[in-house]
């Protein structure tokens, strides 16, 4: 969240960490309670750097496919890590678990507001757009991009 505002990247989750809005802190305690799949990137001294967050199903606001696939819930690295490949080894292992459950597509969503540099970055790593999407929030509307590999 820093890291984001530090750059006035304040669209895409706001300026106040996770840990202080009720709603943030809800939704992600969801993660270990239902049958999702949790990833951590670990550094060499035991520090988590990344975490990828894996279900058989999008989240809510996310249109449906006809198809069984694995989802991308939530991608989080280190930002002191910047550049140093630890979203791409978790994209990685997407594929790989995607392709151990015989599945053939991973999606993800991410946030398209601003410059669409998000999106950019999901791009650099393998995906194509599919569709956007909007959810209204009561701070306006938050635009979000669906992106998929074909495996």
């Amino acid at each position: 969240m820093a890291w984001l505002a530090a750059q006035g990247r304040t669209g895409q989750w706001g300026d106040q960490p996770f840990s202080t809005n009720p709603a943030r802190v809800e939704h992600i305690e969801q993660y270990a309670a239902e049958p999702f799949l949790i990833r951590l990137a670990v550094d060499d001294e035991g520090r988590t750097v990344g975490c990828c967050v894996l279900a058989e199903e999008p989240g809510k606001y996310i249109p449906l496919v006809d198809e069984r696939e694995l989802y991308v819930r939530h991608l989080v690295t280190d930002r002191s890590r910047k550049g140093s490949g630890i979203g791409a080894a978790l994209i990685a292992d997407a594929v790989e678990e995607a392709r151990r459950r015989g599945i053939g597509l991973l999606r993800v969503d991410c946030y398209a507001g601003a410059d669409r540099k998000l999106v950019g970055q999901y791009r650099a790593l393998g995906f194509t757009e599919t569709v956007g999407f909007e959810v209204e929030q009561p701070t306006g509307t938050w635009p979000g991009q669906v992106l998929e590999i074909r495996l």
